[in-house]
């Protein structure tokens, strides 16, 4: 049975002694995938499950996943919820991108819930204090962190090295298996730069570690290095961090910021569950706010109703009770959601083909589908 449908047989009504979260239903039990024990995302969703069984009675159990396919199996097999994710478990998972363009993978028709849209955390890229890193530019010839299975963290990186004219082919490329184990390597000296948020938790172990941790800032009057940023991670936004390892108590640091973590599941989800779950999320945000650093993002004054990814119509119920939502959000949401349908129609397309190299043929054949069909082309 579909998990996601199957879980509303078994839905109970709690009524919440907690402020906001009266006639809130939810199952008994529920599942997340989230980033690797520790960091922001995780960390972030344990403060939300905690807050959540205080309120409602539900337990939310949260499986930390080192990678973005690891992140994204679990729900795309419909054995958990939703999954707290970032760009790569969510964008580029929409796009067939990266490792999702992967014969085993292909476009997956996600939809969102609710994001952390916050401003005073940077998704930046941190450096050990002792490697001479004063700007990106000096990341030439120095050892970089590329996560195995992790398209949202290295092709942010390559944002990164494109801000400074750099590629890969600029810098020694170090391998590892996921985001956590990246972080240590920079802690015990097996490379230079990790990308992450700037309120990660590894990052204030590296901070507080015996090489320190910077991160460099961005030039907001660099337009052409900002575009080159751009060009390669369209997501992105200016941002000035005040929050995050090294960052908190001073003026800040200058950089770019996107949605993290994002709350997503499977298109075919349940729309009643969708819309307790969002509607959790909004009404619990008071008690849950401040648990975790950079949690405020989550607030629904800071919501995007027109991102990159389309939110589910259970959410979409829910938002236009509260009068959020317009028509230009729905406008918007349709035309996201028939850019899946094109990037679905030509994955089928292309299984039916059958090609040799199919890593390659799908590059292709997704770049020629979105723009026959209108749609700006990414990666």
């Amino acid at each position: 049975m579909n998990i996601l449908r199957g879980a509303v047989a078994g839905i109970v009504l709690f009524m919440a002694g907690g402020a906001g979260a009266q006639d809130i239903e939810l199952p008994r039990q529920m599942s997340w995938t989230a980033y690797d024990t520790g960091s922001a995302g995780f960390n972030q969703a344990v403060a939300i499950g905690g807050e959540l069984q205080k309120a409602t009675g539900t337990s939310l159990r949260i499986l930390p996943g080192k990678n973005d396919v690891s992140r994204t199996q679990p729900l795309r097999q419909r054995r958990v919820e939703f999954s707290a994710t970032g760009i790569g478990g969510s964008f580029m998972a929409q796009e067939g991108a990266f490792e999702f363009g992967e014969k085993n993978w292909g476009p997956q028709p996600l939809r969102v819930l609710l994001a952390n849209f916050g401003g005073d955390v940077n998704l930046s890229v941190g450096v050990a204090a002792d490697a001479g890193i004063e700007t990106y530019a000096d990341l030439r010839g120095k050892r970089v962190a590329w996560i195995a299975g992790a398209p949202g963290l290295n092709v942010n990186m390559e944002a990164y090295l494109a801000y400074a004219g750099l590629t890969w082919d600029d810098v020694t490329k170090v391998e590892f298996g996921g985001y956590g184990a990246g972080w240590t390597g920079l802690i015990e000296g097996e490379v230079d730069a990790m990308f992450g948020s700037t309120n990660t938790g590894p990052a204030y172990e590296a901070a507080a570690g015996p090489r320190g941790l910077l991160w460099p800032p961005m030039d907001p009057a660099d337009e052409e290095a900002f575009k080159r940023l751009t060009d390669v991670a369209p997501f992105y936004t200016p941002n000035k961090a005040s929050v995050g390892a090294g960052i908190d108590g001073t003026d800040g640091v200058q950089g770019a910021t996107y949605a993290y973590p994002v709350l997503v599941s499977m298109a075919d989800a349940d729309p009643d569950l969708v819309y307790n779950m969002t509607k959790a999320m909004v009404e619990l945000f008071p008690q849950y706010d401040g648990k975790a650093p950079g949690i405020g993002g989550w607030n629904i004054d800071k919501q995007n109703f027109t991102w990159v990814v389309p939110y589910h119509d259970g959410a979409i119920a829910y938002f236009k009770e509260l009068g959020v939502w317009s028509d230009e959000a729905q406008a918007h949401n349709d035309r996201l959601i028939e850019r899946q349908e094109v990037l679905q129609a030509a994955w089928k397309e292309l299984e039916a083909e059958n090609p040799d190299d199919w890593v390659a043929a799908w590059s292709q054949k997704r770049r020629d589908a979105l723009a026959d069909a209108g749609f700006k082309v990414v990666f």
